[in-house]
């Protein structure tokens, strides 16, 4: 029975065992995309991922990521963990390591550039594949019901509960921290949610965000997406890219450099960190970049 290698890490952390967890297949040449799909469910991480050689041999690798229902289009800690995990590597498919990769994917061309500290690979940098897509305003009362809180929890001072995407749809919807610290993922209003507002790419979830200070610079987060699995998720960059490139938006200023500090998976006891950086000119958000420390955790085999 042939055996195929995996890497395990931990993204947007500086500390094992905490930040989020990432099974990296640096060769997944063998694999089938159903069994993909088993492996990447057998794990039961909120995301897997499973490196090809690139259909264009300008660019790095193609990268399939699956969740554990489904496979998605794109997601953030994904490609900051394996462009980490494949950056430690002399080469990848007989190409070498630059300070730079470009992986196709579901959404289109991600472009990452490796962070280095003394020599060593420590991160990523990554822009996200597309520009912000405001989808669909969602009802406060969905909202709430989702996280089992009372509606005048969601905040609507800022923005009402909004589906995003710079590349992968979420709603983000604005609480205070101590709504943010009650707060419950309910499957039933997910799944009623669902129906209400479908959407190709994947299943409704919300990344849930507090202040922590007067502006939005420092916010706290959560994300639940229990129709994947995922009850709660510990760093969440896409959401957070999707969030950061949405506040930017509504600044009122025309031209502007953000940069935003998310701290997720705090309650999980997997704390993480996720700085997104945005850049607004004349009142258009023309790109959004997300960045995090990885750790590595685990190597191994696994039997398909």
């Amino acid at each position: 029975m042939p055996a195929t290698a995996f890497e395990t890490v931990d993204v947007f952390t500086t500390q094992r065992f905490g930040g989020n967890q990432l099974a990296v297949f640096a060769d997944a040449r063998s694999l089938s995309g159903e069994q993909m799909r088993l492996i990447a469910s057998e794990f039961q991480y909120s995301e897997t991922t499973f490196v090809l050689p690139p259909q264009d041999p300008d660019n790095s690798a193609q990268v399939r990521i699956f969740t554990p229902t489904n496979e998605i289009p794109f997601a953030g800690h994904p490609n900051i963990g394996t462009a980490f995990v494949l950056g430690r590597r002399e080469n990848v498919f007989g190409q070498s390591i630059g300070k730079s990769m470009r992986f196709e994917e579901g959404a289109g061309l991600v472009n990452v550039d490796l962070l280095r500290h003394q020599g060593s690979i420590v991160g990523a940098r990554l822009k996200a594949p597309r520009r912000l897509e405001v989808i669909a305003s969602i009802e406060t009362d969905i909202v709430a019901n989702c996280v089992s809180l009372h509606r005048g929890e969601i905040a609507a001072g800022c923005h009402a509960p909004m589906m995003v995407s710079v590349g992968l749809p979420f709603v983000v919807a604005e609480t205070s921290l101590v709504s943010l610290g009650r707060a419950r993922p309910n499957s039933a209003a997910f799944a009623a949610a669902d129906r209400a507002y479908p959407h190709a790419a994947d299943r409704f979830s919300i990344f849930l965000y507090a202040r922590t200070g007067e502006g939005i610079e420092c916010l706290q987060a959560r994300m639940f997406a229990p129709l994947n699995n995922i009850w709660e998720d510990s760093a969440t960059g896409s959401a957070a890219a999707a969030l950061g490139a949405y506040l930017a938006l509504l600044d009122p200023r025309h031209d502007m450099d953000l940069e935003i500090a998310i701290k997720q998976g705090l309650r999980m006891g997997r704390p993480s960190e996720i700085r997104v950086g945005v850049r607004k000119r004349v009142g258009r958000v023309l790109e959004v970049t997300i960045a995090g420390f990885c750790v590595p955790v685990m190597q191994g085999m696994i039997k398909v």
